[in-house]
């Protein structure tokens, strides 16, 4: 068999979403950059392609596992990333009010905590390269698994991401959030001491998207949309949990992503609350993903052997 159960799952999520991907822009007549998104999809299909190409040479399981899954990352994680700009614009039917009023209650506030990080610029630049090494840690533990050839480990974290990405776009198409950034202007020698990633700028540039839609759709141009359930959150919770039977990586993920906590609300421009939603996103992938998998895995152990 070319592709194992899990494989299969994440093929066949990518698939449909990429052909709801491409309704969307037919119905709604969108200008599209496809250059560039085949640029993209080709780098996702050769990978994908050389995983196979390992495993039917029988080469390497270990390369083919570890490809196999890069390839289905890149290409639900384009397509995923489309998906949520194809649902803009949003108008007004926000809910930050009501998570910035949930902060309150829990003595959080955006502006006040990112101007007391601030003062200290050199924790703020840690929490930075923090911040934008996610997408990163997602590729070391693809391929650290993958040449392990811990097989089940890996589609459980395939499976799990595109879960719970599938998951935070549903929650945010029937209740959008921007986050703070979209509401508060901070000084502009706040912004520039901490080089913040989720900035005024950015947040004005939400604003738009929110009331006028994309002017044309880009993997150039691509911002987090997403502020509850924080999908950063989601990240830091699948790089120390797959990492947590590693006894020498986990020690530097778990590091890593407790810092995360606060880059998150800092240069990510999150509510708290965003947080929390996250961590239960997560929860539920995770389970919903172990589920899948057990089943798939028993209805291909039960299948019978083909005659000769």
């Amino acid at each position: 068999m070319l592709l194992h159960p899990g494989e299969r799952i994440a093929a066949i999520i990518t698939a449909v979403l990429l052909a709801a991907d491409l309704v969307l822009i037919f119905v709604a007549a969108h200008d599209v950059d496809w250059s560039g998104y085949a640029g993209v999809v080709s780098i996702g299909l050769g990978a994908f392609a050389c995983g196979l190409f390992y495993r039917r040479s029988g080469r390497s399981e270990e390369i083919s596992l570890a490809a196999t899954a890069t390839g289905l990352f890149i290409l639900f994680t384009i397509a995923g990333s489309l998906f949520n700009y194809l649902l803009l614009p949003i108008g007004e039917r926000r809910i930050d009010a009501i998570l910035m009023t949930i902060d309150g209650y829990l003595g959080y506030s955006w502006p006040g905590f990112v101007t007391a990080v601030s003062s200290f610029p050199a924790f703020g630049a840690v929490l930075r390269m923090v911040y934008l090494s996610s997408l990163a840690q997602l590729v070391v533990v693809i391929v650290v698994l993958g040449f392990a050839g811990r097989r089940d480990d890996l589609h459980r974290f395939l499976v799990t991401g595109m879960l719970a990405a599938l998951m935070a776009i549903a929650i945010w198409s029937l209740m959008p959030s921007f986050g703070p950034s979209a509401y508060h202007v901070l000084p502009a020698e706040t912004e520039a001491s901490l080089r913040m990633v989720v900035g005024s700028l950015y947040g004005a540039e939400l604003n738009r998207l929110g009331a006028e839609g994309p002017i044309m759709l880009s993997p150039r141009d691509g911002l987090g949309l997403i502020a509850f359930p924080s999908f950063h959150t989601v990240m830091a919770c699948m790089a120390v949990w797959f990492t947590a039977s590693m006894r020498r990586l986990f020690p530097v993920f778990l590091a890593v992503n407790l810092l995360m906590m606060p880059a998150i609300l800092v240069h990510g421009g999150h509510h708290l609350v965003d947080i929390f939603g996250g961590i239960a996103v997560f929860a539920a992938a995770l389970f919903i993903a172990c589920r899948t998998l057990a089943a798939s895995a028993g209805a291909e152990t039960a299948s019978p052997l083909p005659q000769a």
